[in-house]
């Protein structure tokens, strides 16, 4: 058990000593380290390390190489990774069969295996390294600090990363103090309002109450988002020192991590850390001998996106029914059991250790005048690099998509990009040289969210993205409130209509006036911000509305009571390929002669389509 302030420090020298043997090699053995990130666990990274392990037993390797798995290294298409230490060496889309040829040819004969090396798509050129790929070059790693380095299961690799050390400086200055730490860095909730952490901090501080909580939101629910679970997968330590570290600015004894139970491996390893870090007195009664004590818990969120909203959240950890409650009073004031309570969420508290670590001019560096810092995006969608990136707010949009995204999948036209998930808006290719920040975002019609970045390409319907959101949004609404309630339905039910070629020109203005009033009118900001995605998509692309009322026609052959497939009796062969393939028998004719489609029994599968050798088959 550390004790004291300066018991830690030593053990964080010693253990930062270990982990500078362990990457440079001065330890006298190479390593090799596995990304344990969701993803890479779901393509069998688990069976790879036991793969390594085995055959490092079996020959008797141990004393030359150790073998552990450590976050997610954040370039998901190139998944699973293999790192090879002291050269740094990044092999990408490793599998089971590609173990033995590591062992023997790298860490036995000292050769790279150069087919797992990654490709640059523009140069052609293998690249060895990690942080010579375009895909990192631009990053910048504060919140996702020590994910893909460390063992997110080993509380000595964390310390030796540095892990709490921002508490002990936290410790050795009054509370005030550490709360205008926060202040000067200029961080702001990453969660999706952007509040100023510092100000939600001073509030519940000032509140004079025998009892003050902390929660951590970790109820990421927006689609395609998966910022806050790779943070506590890779990590978990440094989100719960900074929950310490609020809980002593503010005066609090205790704290929540609220993590949707879909997280098992980022539940996993944050229950282990948090026994971890008990077991050595980081956590509980009189921490480091300083007379704070402070502990936290964990509770298990159902999947209610609502309940990403705090009010919510603090009502579901009582007990009760996810549902807004109105504000004022707000959280600060009167939060969880009515006691003065922050919710910051994961990322947020993430970036507390590393501004105490390194000073609030260290973090307040990197990003614009009103948003500091770096930001999480979860990059996915019509995206070559699909993947996890950290980079300093003022990145533009363009470099986002096309130097650290890498541009579009088979050459396609870019469309848009919807930030925010269903809260937020599209961005056409006007905005691609806008910067990425908390106003600027806003101001141009969408917003930051908690990071969720899904590329469109010409191949996408908007209408039917908007459909897409407005549905998730009808699901997730709790149904305290009327006008989300009932409001997100009737502007589902019109989206539903222009779809299936229904619609008419009265039903654009009324989507329009029912976005203001849902709006306006909605509790919690998941009604306040439904109609977002519509609006946006009505703002920049309301040809393709008008082309599905009055043409009957989507202009990306996506929506399909508007989609016809059709067979060019030129080009038909008659092989009956395709009849054979239809699930639902609608297509017939006679061998050797052209065939024809029922339009009235397609289903517009499109299996036809794929299944045509002759290219006689098109969507219309």
């Amino acid at each position: 058990m550390i004790k004291t302030p300066e018991e830690l420090r030593q053990r964080i020298e010693k253990n930062s000593r270990y982990l500078a043997g362990k990457f440079d090699g001065t330890c006298g053995k190479r390593a090799i380290v596995l990304c344990g990130g969701t993803g890479c666990l779901s393509s069998n990274s688990k069976e790879i390390r036991e793969k390594f392990e085995k055959i490092i037993e079996e020959r008797k390797l141990g004393d030359k190489v150790t073998v552990n798995q450590v976050g997610c290294f954040g370039f998901c298409s190139q998944g699973p990774f293999v790192k090879i230490f002291p050269e740094d060496t990044l092999y990408r889309l490793v599998g089971l069969e590609d173990v033995e040829e590591i062992i023997d040819k790298d860490i036995v004969g000292g050769e790279i295996v150069e087919r797992l090396l990654y490709v640059d798509p523009a140069s052609g050129e293998k690249v060895q390294k990690q942080d010579d790929i375009n895909f990192y070059k631009k990053q910048h790693r504060i919140a996702l600090y020590g994910c893909g380095t460390i063992d997110p299961e080993n509380i000595d690799e964390a310390l030796g990363f540095g892990a709490y050390s921002g508490l002990v400086k936290a410790l050795s200055m009054e509370r005030q103090a550490v709360i205008d730490e926060i202040l000067a860095s200029g961080l702001r909730g990453r969660g999706g309002g952007g509040f100023p952490t510092g100000r939600k901090w001073q509030f519940a501080y000032n509140q004079d109450n025998d009892e003050k909580y902390v929660v951590c939101n970790g109820d990421e629910g927006d689609p395609g988002a998966f910022m806050d679970r790779s943070i506590l997968e890779g990590n978990p330590l440094a989100v719960i020192e900074g929950m310490v570290i609020a809980g002593y600015a503010i005066g609090a004894k205790n704290g929540y991590f609220y993590v949707r139970a879909e997280y098992p491996v980022a539940v996993s390893r944050l229950r282990i850390a948090i026994e971890q870090a008990t077991k050595e007195g980081l956590l509980g009664e009189n921490i480091l001998g300083t007379g704070f004590s402070f502990n936290v818990h964990i509770r298990l969120g159902a999947g209610a996106f609502v309940c990403g909203e705090e009010t919510a959240l603090l009502n579901s950890i009582e007990g009760k029914r996810g549902m807004p409650r109105p504000r004022p009073p707000f959280p600060a004031v009167k939060g969880l059991w009515q006691k003065p309570t922050i919710v910051n969420n994961v990322e947020t508290l993430a970036c507390v250790p590393y501004i105490l670590r390194n000073g609030a001019a260290a973090f307040a560096k990197f990003g614009t005048e009103k948003s500091k810092g770096t930001k999480v995006f979860a990059l996915g969608g019509k995206i070559n690099n699909v993947g996890l990136v950290e980079i300093p707010m003022g990145t533009t949009l363009r470099e986002l998509i096309y130097d650290i995204g890498g541009g579009i999948p088979g050459g396609k036209e870019f469309k848009a990009i919807q930030t925010g998930g269903p809260s937020g808006g599209c961005l056409t290719a006007e905005y691609l040289d806008e910067p990425i920040d908390f106003d600027n975002l806003v101001a141009k019609g969408s917003m930051m969210g908690s990071g969720g970045a899904i590329v469109m390409d010409e191949d996408n319907c908007m209408v039917d993205v908007a459909k897409f959101y407005m549905e998730f949004i009808c699901d997730e609404s709790c149904g305290k409130c009327t006008p989300c309630r009932i409001g997100t339905k009737r502007m589902l039910e019109i989206l539903t209509k222009i779809t299936e070629g229904k619609g008419t020109m009265e039903d654009l203005a009324a989507l329009e006036e029912l976005a203001r009033t849902v709006k306006t009118n909605s509790l919690c900001a998941l009604g306040q911000t439904s109609a977002n995605p519509i609006v946006s998509t009505l703002t920049h692309f309301r040809d393709e509305y008008i082309a599905h009322i009055r043409d009957k026609k989507c202009p990306a052959k996506v929506c399909k009571k508007l989609m016809q497939y059709k067979i060019d009796p030129a080009k038909c062969k008659g092989c009956s390929l395709c009849a054979r393939q239809c699930p639902v028998s609608a297509i017939s004719g006679q061998i050797k002669s052209p065939f024809e489609i029922d339009q009235e029994k397609c289903i517009k599968c499109g299996m036809c389509m794929s299944s045509c050798k002759f290219k006689a088959i098109s969507k219309e």
